[in-house]
């Protein structure tokens, strides 16, 4: 009887690859290169309207809330339904569109507006992508369909800028047309959800309220969001080593080089980024997927300490940009993943809801206190400040019991 329940796994483990996690991993990919042209030229439409840049830190900052608390409702909401799929092409869509337009936009509350919307549908459909993710494939595969969509979405997030790059000179700057050639692959997206990805039986659930949905998740999957809180406040957008980069090498280098160099550092990092995914999603399937986040988050702390006292040259921000790809990479499909395992089938939408939630809380603390801690005081402090919540996070993620 175990040779015959090892051989059904084996079979199991050996189509994990189905038409749902491709289809998953391919809308990731076209959404994202979607929605990338847009954010790569929108600083430079935004300076076309004479705007200051805080309506661009206004424009993100409200978009992201909004993504972050639209995520926890989805997930609770759809924890209820029988059929996930239709909120999910409703959430490709609008993001679909809200991106698109931007180019009917002639003053900054309009893209305003746009983002909050796009997002909004990015909000929605987050945790359900994840659970019909999950619900796809086996607990022993969990990984491997998970790094494999972290691969795919990344690969949108290096197509984008090359194509909008590429697009905005065929085009003549003429922002429009470019915005309007976005649902391109934004429309793609919403096509191989709804007709690619096969969505699993449930049976119905009984409604609970929001705080006894968050009751029913298990003490592990909450010591779990503690950890994942901690790390994250720590967690810097890595827009900010472009920064440092750029600052540091201009001495020896000139602005215009090493501005160039900086942008190479973060093309770098998102390829390391995509390449690492599915490797740590293999991990994730054959090691315990708690020591193996354990690791990641001490790879971010290597990252911020390589940033305090590498010197500055160009060998020293590669390394520290491929370790920060390759952190980001083994994390997001780690944390997807080991929440899977934490959590019942029943109650997936809900924690994928509150992890994307609380990541969204802390992107945007961290980067607020780190930004105050570099302005106040010195970069050094603030990459301290996030070594030592790197640490701390991986301490507590690793005494964590995967199994409640």
């Amino acid at each position: 009887m175990s040779e015959e329940l090892d051989s059904a796994r084996a079979r199991a483990s050996s189509r994990w690859l189905n038409r749902t996690v491709l289809g998953i991993g391919l809308a990731s990919l076209f959404s994202d290169w979607s929605h990338e042209i847009a954010t790569a030229v929108m600083p430079a439409f935004l300076a076309t309207m004479g705007v200051a840049a805080a309506w661009l830190g206004l424009i993100e900052g409200v978009s992201d809330g909004l993504s972050s608390f639209a995520k926890m409702g989805s997930g609770f909401y759809t924890d209820r339904l029988q059929r996930r799929k239709p909120i999910a092409v409703a959430g490709y869509l609008i993001t679909a569109l809200g991106t698109a337009s931007f180019g009917l936009a002639t003053s900054a509350w309009h893209i305003l507006l746009s983002r909050s919307a796009a997002w909004l549908g990015r909000g929605v459909r987050t945790p359900i992508r994840k659970a019909l993710l999950a619900g796809s494939v086996t607990p022993e595969t969990y990984g491997r369909a998970f790094g494999f969509e972290r691969m795919m979405d990344t690969m949108g997030a290096i197509v984008g800028p090359a194509s909008a790059f590429f697009l905005l000179s065929m085009v003549h700057h003429h922002y429009p047309t470019l915005f309007a050639l976005t649902l391109i692959p934004g429309l793609l997206a919403v096509g191989v959800i709804a007709f690619f990805v096969k969505e699993k039986e449930r049976k119905p659930v009984k409604h609970i309220s929001f705080g006894e949905s968050l009751r029913a998740l298990p003490p592990s999957f909450r010591k779990f969001l503690v950890a994942v809180g901690v790390f994250g406040a720590g967690d810097f957008a890595h827009t900010m080593l472009i920064l440092l980069a750029a600052q540091r090498l201009t001495p020896a280098m000139g602005e215009a080089r090493a501005a160039s160099a900086a942008v190479g550092f973060y093309v770098l990092h998102n390829v390391v980024y995509a390449a690492s995914a599915p490797v740590a999603g293999w991990m994730a399937d054959r090691f315990d997927r708690r020591r193996v986040l354990s690791v990641a988050y001490l790879l971010a702390a290597v990252m911020a300490l390589g940033v305090m006292f590498l010197p500055a040259n160009v060998w020293a921000f590669a390394l520290i940009f491929a370790v920060g790809g390759i952190y980001v990479g083994m994390e997001e499909t780690l944390e997807d993943s080991l929440a899977a395992e934490l959590v019942t089938e029943e109650h997936h939408g809900m924690a994928f809801g509150t992890l994307a939630t609380v990541n969204g809380i802390g992107d945007f603390l961290s980067s607020i206190i780190a930004g105050a801690l570099w302005s106040a005081f010195s970069p050094t402090v603030a990459f301290g400040y996030c070594a030592l919540l790197f640490i701390l996070g991986s301490v507590m993620v690793f005494r964590i019991r995967t199994h409640p």
